[in-house]
């Protein structure tokens, strides 16, 4: 197959194109390098079934293709914050023009949701129909409302116009090809303890992510994405809880070093519990994550490791 992904060259995007390309399929990697970086594409350069596009999604775009995954966005923080508007527009925009090509051309289109759509939730752990709690004015919405309003245009699309649709929400992964500034808690701790400096938690630690090794969480992807019927939304996550302590601790063992922890004060509608339901992904894509968290550390340490060495 042809395939267009949005945001390519960013940490999930440059693991999904290598993954497709392994597949034998033709991958057209669109991306406007906000987040993305070269070096995570660049080993792909020389395949002749793989174009580089320098594209941003708020703009509109035209290929023929038989699948769109739409990855393009800001997912950490510190960078989605730093432009909350350009923010709102990279998740309602892309949706928009992702969907007009998909309705044209006939191809399935696939959105990268995220567990961000359940804000600070009340239930534990989210099922797919739990509505979420989320401040729709608060410095996380720019992203959390413009995840919603991508999920409500593909479900409109698809309803009203009978556009082929899968939708994903993502909760926290991690693996190589992280940025190392990108705010989040793995890169975070693994770089500080790395340079030698004390790890950073915020709150007292005992606030819970569940974490999900990159190679699962595609996996999950091409799985919904490859389903004969079933639209999502779909949880791809790993529902093993870890408090930021938890983290704190094995990231310490696996670099080793003198560092120590710090307390800082909770940044805003900073959500206290994040754990997938993953039962619909299981029963129905028969899928679960392998790598735990322990053994998806170890090449995420030595990614970090090479990438401070190089400068």
């Amino acid at each position: 197959m042809r395939i267009l992904i949005t945001g390519g060259a960013g940490f999930l995007g440059s693991h999904l194109c290598e993954r497709l390309l392994n597949e034998g399929h033709e991958v057209i990697c669109l991306d406007n390098f906000f987040t993305g970086r070269k070096r995570n594409i660049a080993h792909l350069l020389g395949n002749p079934y793989f174009e580089l596009v320098r594209h941003d999604v708020t703009e509109p775009f035209k290929f023929e293709i038989d699948q769109v995954y739409n990855l393009a966005c800001p997912a950490s923080p510190p960078h989605y914050q730093h432009n909350p508007i350009k923010t709102t527009k990279t998740s309602v925009m892309g949706a928009i023009h992702c969907l007009g090509l998909a309705k044209r051309v006939k191809a399935r289109a696939f959105q990268a949701s995220t567990s961000e759509v359940y804000g600070d939730p009340e239930i534990h752990p989210q099922t797919e129909d739990y509505k979420g709690s989320v401040n729709p004015i608060g410095i996380r919405a720019c992203y959390d409302e413009g995840k919603r309003c991508a999920e409500t245009l593909f479900f409109d699309y698809h309803r009203q116009n009978g556009v082929d649709i899968r939708v994903v929400r993502i909760f926290n992964t991690y693996g190589p090809r992280m940025l190392p500034d990108d705010g989040r808690v793995v890169s975070n701790f693994i770089v500080q303890a790395l340079r030698g400096e004390d790890l950073t938690i915020y709150g007292d630690g005992t606030q819970t992510r569940s974490f999900c090794y990159v190679d699962d969480l595609i996996e999950g992807f091409v799985r919904l994405m490859n389903h004969p019927e079933l639209t999502g939304p779909v949880n791809i996550g790993n529902p093993g809880e870890f408090t930021m302590l938890e983290l704190a601790e094995l990231v310490l063992k696996k670099v080793g070093g003198k560092s120590k922890l710090t307390f800082m004060p909770l940044p805003g509608d900073d959500p206290k519990q994040r754990q997938p339901d993953i039962t619909l992904a299981k029963e129905s894509l028969g899928w679960e994550p392998k790598v735990s968290l322990e053994a998806g550390l170890e090449p995420t340490v030595e990614y970090f490791r090479t990438l401070l060495a190089e400068g």
